[in-house]
């Protein structure tokens, strides 16, 4: 088997976590079994670019047992846990190309191994893996029925090559999937961001300023389980009704130049460029902790950081020191990198659960539909979407209420008021 993984002896350990994780995964357990039998992807080959975890493994698993030729590599150079990649080579037969730590060089040559084998679908988290192929690889767009988008970053990149008429097949945006933000991007990033910047610094969140700069469904997540920890939040938004939202939840909002000046820890989470920045850098106090929890490692200024520091050390694993001319030294945690998956192990397996179920069923959708549609982003369809939150609740043993007939009557009518 042609694969690249630091060290194929971390299997075993590999295996027990991947096992561990699958515990409470019981949607994606179910939708296993069925593709176990049905072999709905019989046939296919999916490239996937997507981090290499626990629960990405117990996907690639899925979609294996649904009679699919799977390769995987990496959606972040910071992001893959080793002892999985391991595992996934020697206990699963999947072809893994993915080091923790990798160069540019290296990871570009991953993306690279998985389009080599010539997938049908592909699966994304931040587009890496369809912008190479529409930028150096565009021979092989004529083969693919579709791919699939797993965060907010990949899906802006890939609706403005939408609007430019450059995407070259349908994407679906599972992270469009109410299955996906509204848990994922909530709980998910709000839990496994503090837990990447507590394992990094080992500080004391309550009491702290804690700014969280974006007040998306991350933010939010973000805003909220800080608050839970004790940390008095501040918010900083460009959008007015985000930034209005924020108030009425309760939190301070400021713009960064404000917050700069106040802030103990610092996190990104909005998917833009530059967001905290040298002027913002140049009035933090003594001590401030500076980390994203966005995809990319653009939304923290490092080069800018760097430029103005009148020297460097590291501190800890994951951690930097930037010492300012002023004598302030601002730490930068994981390079600039998604925290909660470089200093972490990213969301916890049951919000992981049905977002990898929205991957399992769209790319069943895709097997179905793909040649039918347009070459277009698209939302995951309505009934996966609730099938999955019908399917979630089932596994916590929760029943729900039910339209009655007349009720149904009631709201599809125009005639019936006051």
């Amino acid at each position: 088997m042609n694969y690249d993984v630091k060290d194929i002896n971390l299997a075993d350990k590999g295996k027990d976590r991947i096992e561990w994780a699958f515990q409470t995964m019981d949607v994606l357990d179910s939708i296993q079994k069925r593709f176990k039998k049905e072999q709905p992807l019989k046939g296919k080959t999916i490239g996937a670019c997507l981090h290499v975890t626990t629960e990405t493994a117990n996907l690639a698993v899925t979609l294996k047992a649904g009679g699919a030729d799977v390769y995987l590599c990496a959606s972040n150079p910071l992001s893959t846990q080793d002892d999985v990649a391991a595992a996934l080579v020697k206990h699963y037969d999947i072809p893994v190309f993915a080091i923790k730590g990798e160069d540019r060089d290296t990871y570009y040559s991953h993306l690279n191994a998985v389009l080599d084998k010539k997938p049908n679908i592909t699966m994304d988290d931040g587009a890496d893996l369809v912008s190479l192929l529409h930028s150096d690889r565009k021979e092989m767009a004529q083969n693919i029925l579709g791919s699939t988008e797993e965060t907010t970053t990949g899906v802006i990149r890939l609706k403005s090559m939408e609007k430019d008429n450059v995407l070259a097949f349908p994407v679906i945006a599972v992270n469009d999937a109410n299955t996906k933000h509204m848990f994922d991007n909530r709980y998910g990033t709000g839990q496994s961001t503090l837990d990447g910047i507590i394992r990094a610094t080992n500080r004391l969140i309550a009491g702290s300023v804690f700014v969280v700069a974006g007040y998306g469904w991350c933010g939010k997540g973000l805003a909220d389980r800080a608050r839970g920890m004790g940390a008095n939040v501040i918010v900083t938004e460009t959008d007015p009704l985000r930034a209005l939202e924020a108030v009425m939840d309760g939190f301070r909002v400021m713009p960064m130049i404000e917050a700069a000046k106040i802030g103990d820890f610092f996190c990104t989470v909005t998917g833009d460029i530059h967001v905290i920045r040298k002027e913002h850098f140049e009035v933090m106090k003594d001590g401030a902790i500076v980390a994203n929890s966005g995809h990319f490692d653009v939304e923290i200024d490092v080069e800018g950081l760097r430029s103005i520091a009148a020297s460097t050390k590291d501190i800890r694993d994951f951690v930097k020191e930037y010492k300012l001319p002023s004598g302030n030294r601002v730490y930068l945690l994981a390079e600039g990198r998604l925290v909660n998956l470089s200093a972490a192990e990213g969301h916890p397996s049951s919000v992981m659960d049905m977002s990898f179920a929205n991957q399992a069923l769209s790319a069943e959708y895709l097997v179905e539909k793909g040649g039918k549609l347009e070459k277009k982003v698209y939302r995951v369809p309505k009934e996966i979407d609730d099938h999955i939150a019908s399917l979630k609740l089932d596994t916590l043993d929760i029943n729900h209420d039910e339209l009655t007939d007349e009720q149904v009557e009631y709201l599809s009518s125009w005639t019936i008021g006051t």
